[in-house]
């Protein structure tokens, strides 16, 4: 489950997924904790930190992972370039560094692309060992909202409904922040 603050930083809370982890990790980035000592924090918090797998980006791209001990093989902790990839239950180790390498070699597109492109990658790498049903992207800029917040549930095809919805929402990303803040100004739908 992703949660991310803007100018604060990115938790991914996954596995057996305690969604008060992703909120309480913002907030311990947002008081000054710097993205390994709150993944520490984090894990420290829960007395079920075996069951857990989390991911931490914070405002300047330092990142930090973990998985505990009973997070189900193969699971993927790889580090790159302002970004970290995790994950569980793959096909095998190669999943977690393809998805890597292709974030980072999509360094030119914005980070929305990049996120899908990556998950894309991991998929095509072999993917999850069961089925994937679904798919998130969330990506925050300047404002207190998501600039970017899509979501499939329940598919047979999870990342091909989530590449056709953000074909769809992109070239209206910056239309929907000034319906937000001047929607007097708003070019669709007037």
């Amino acid at each position: 489950m992703p949660h991310a603050r803007a100018g604060v930083g990115a938790v991914l809370t996954q596995h057996r997924t305690d969604p008060r982890l992703g909120p309480r990790g913002l907030d311990l980035l947002q008081s000054g904790c710097e993205a390994d000592g709150a993944v520490r924090a984090l894990v420290a918090s829960t007395p079920h930190s075996a069951w857990r797998q989390l991911a931490v980006v914070d405002s300047q791209g330092r990142t930090a992972a973990f998985s505990g001990s009973r997070v189900h093989p193969f699971l993927a902790e790889e580090f790159g370039d302002g970004c970290v990839v995790v994950g569980n239950m793959l096909a095998g180790k190669h999943v977690g560094s393809a998805m890597r390498r292709t974030f980072e070699e999509s360094a030119d597109e914005p980070l929305a692309e990049r996120l899908l492109r990556a998950l894309e990658s991991g998929e095509a790498a072999g993917g999850e060992q069961m089925p994937v049903r679904s798919a998130a992207l969330v990506v925050v800029g300047d404002q207190l909202f998501p600039l970017v917040d899509l979501r499939v549930d329940l598919s047979d095809r999870p990342l091909a409904d989530l590449r056709r919805t953000w074909a769809a929402y992109r070239p209206l990303v910056g239309e929907f922040v000034v319906r937000a803040l001047d929607p007097d100004n708003a070019a669709v739908g007037r």
